[in-house]
């Protein structure tokens, strides 16, 4: 039975989040995972490797052990009412699952840009869903009108000591599952802060001596961040790739326990996160969503810095609820993130026979892609990936052609390269004066492409356009328009009133050197 709240932010400790896990119930709908080994990620790290399999639970994430620990708790009238969420993803499916277990009504609001798969799997489940917005935020507002309207009580997704405590009861099956008699350390990926704050008070009341890792992406870490500056920080934007951990604002309990007990934090990248997501499947042939693979990409990046050896490391795989479309562009960066594939930007001579010696000069190295289109001038310029052997062969190939006389740029950091250029280039239009490139992004949903063209029509033309959809939440454009000096200032205020996340590109690297 649920009591008025007896914790406030700041007053809820390790022993208080171990107390709640184990006197929790989430066993009335979640499973107990496996502690997998990971031989192939073991052999890479010099550690020994482990995966704790939570995209193994019945709707293939750990969010339901927060979601049936809160609702196994209500009172009678509490339940009699039903419950309420806002949710895009994995909580949604949790609550649902929880809901038609418990036979309680759920109601949950989605943003209408949430994939379909997601949105049919809660109605089966017998939840009322409510489409409504383009964001989070926007469904999250409803979600909160509605339940004081019917009295409906919310299950928030992370910040709630009882949803963290039934995340924490992840915790406490390590503890019986790792073996090792020392110390060890465990990866946990993080976006509201719920599951590490449930992991990190339980393993800290008990095994002080772990050591717990968070891990955020580099463009939605706002966690650390929160945490570096000692209070909750806002997030202007956040990276739409793992979008299982995109929050803008941390919790309030998740916030000041993570502070307290967590050791350390690592960011990853949108390419080390395919690589994992390829990493977990060579091991265990399972297809990890991109929050699922974070905590892997986090265990190998941060094994790497701080040069672990012979350690036993446990990641958290949370989940696996990923669109097949997805799959494609995953499999596109999963090369760069391992390290595997350059992307370069080569100059060389435009006369008959500089192709062959550019190969040559190569040397047994396999061509992942190259990318050429004539123009009439002295020196021509292509774009083309090659395969590595190891990851320090990439300052290698870089020196050797550097050596044999051929200018080059390595592009394989470039986000605009690995997203847009490496599908058009060649687009060189000098006649596009007084050009100017901006990144947009905007919902993918049903007629968003041409809501987005419509509302960027205006009095400038668009002189640069390229679209492609990657199969999450929303479509990413890269675009030119012709804007004079003398409209520079009427243009930035089109740009303030339109509606859609833009950061300008003129400037970049592999824009000037492809598309000008």
């Amino acid at each position: 039975m649920t009591h008025p709240q007896p914790f406030t932010p700041g007053s809820l400790t390790a022993q208080d989040v171990l107390r709640l896990a184990l006197t929790g119930r989430v066993y009335g709908a979640a499973v107990q995972t496996p502690l997998s080994p990971a031989p192939g990620l073991s052999a890479r790290t010099g550690n020994a490797v482990w995966l704790k399999r939570e995209d193994q639970q019945p709707i293939f994430s750990f969010k339901l052990r927060g979601a049936y620990n809160k609702m196994s708790g209500l009172t009678p009238a509490e339940a009699a009412r039903g419950v309420i969420c806002a949710s895009a993803g994995n909580h949604a499916q949790g609550v649902a699952y929880a809901a038609q277990k418990l036979g309680l009504r759920a109601v949950i609001v989605m943003p209408v840009t949430t994939p379909e798969i997601k949105v049919r799997a809660c109605r089966e489940r017998g939840a009322e869903v409510i489409l409504h917005g383009d964001s989070f935020s926007d469904a999250e507002e409803l979600a909160q009108t509605l339940g004081r309207e019917r009295g409906l009580t919310p299950v928030h997704p992370y910040d709630d000591p009882q949803v963290l405590a039934g995340q924490g009861t992840v915790a406490l099956e390590l503890l019986r599952q790792v073996e090792t008699p020392g110390a060890y350390t465990v990866f946990v990926p993080v976006g509201g802060g719920g599951l590490i704050a449930g992991v990190a008070g339980v393993l800290k009341a008990l095994r002080p001596d772990v050591r717990i890792v968070g891990v955020e992406p580099d463009d939605s870490d706002a966690m650390y961040r929160s945490v570096q500056a000692g209070r909750r920080v806002r997030l202007e934007t956040v990276g739409i790739f793992v979008d299982g951990v995109a929050v803008r604002q941390v919790g309030e309990y998740t916030f000041d326990l993570a502070r307290r007990y967590v050791d350390d934090w690592v960011q990853v990248s949108t390419d080390e996160v395919c690589a994992a997501i390829k990493d977990v499947f060579d091991d265990t042939r399972a297809v990890m969503e991109p929050a699922g693979a974070l905590a892997v990409a986090g265990l190998k990046r941060y094994a790497a810095e701080q040069g672990l050896t012979g350690e036993t490391l446990v990641a958290l795989t949370c989940g696996a609820n990923v669109n097949f479309d997805r799959l494609r562009h995953v499999a596109e960066r999963a090369e760069i993130g391992e390290r595997r594939e350059a992307i370069l930007a080569v100059t060389i001579p435009e006369r008959p026979g500089a192709f062959r010696a550019f190969i040559g000069s190569l040397g047994p190295r396999a061509i992942t892609e190259f990318n050429y289109r004539y123009a009439p001038r002295e020196d021509a310029r292509i774009f083309v990936g090659v395969q590595l052997g190891q990851p320090g062969e990439r300052s290698e190939l870089l020196e050797s052609l550097g050596r044999q006389g051929y200018p080059v740029t390595d592009l394989t950091d470039d986000e605009l390269a690995k997203v847009h250029l490496r599908h058009m280039v060649g687009g060189r239009a000098p006649e596009a004066t007084h050009e100017r490139v901006y990144s947009f992004t905007f919902p993918e949903r049903p007629g968003a492409l041409l809501e987005f063209l419509t509302a960027l029509h205006a009095r400038w033309n668009i002189s640069l356009f390229h679209y492609r959809n990657h199969g999450s939440a929303h479509g990413r454009v890269l675009a030119g328009l012709q804007v004079p000096p003398e409209q520079v200032e009427d243009f930035a205020a089109f740009l303030a009133g339109l509606g859609y996340p833009a950061q300008e590109m003129t400037g970049n690297a592999a824009y000037r050197l492809f598309l000008t």
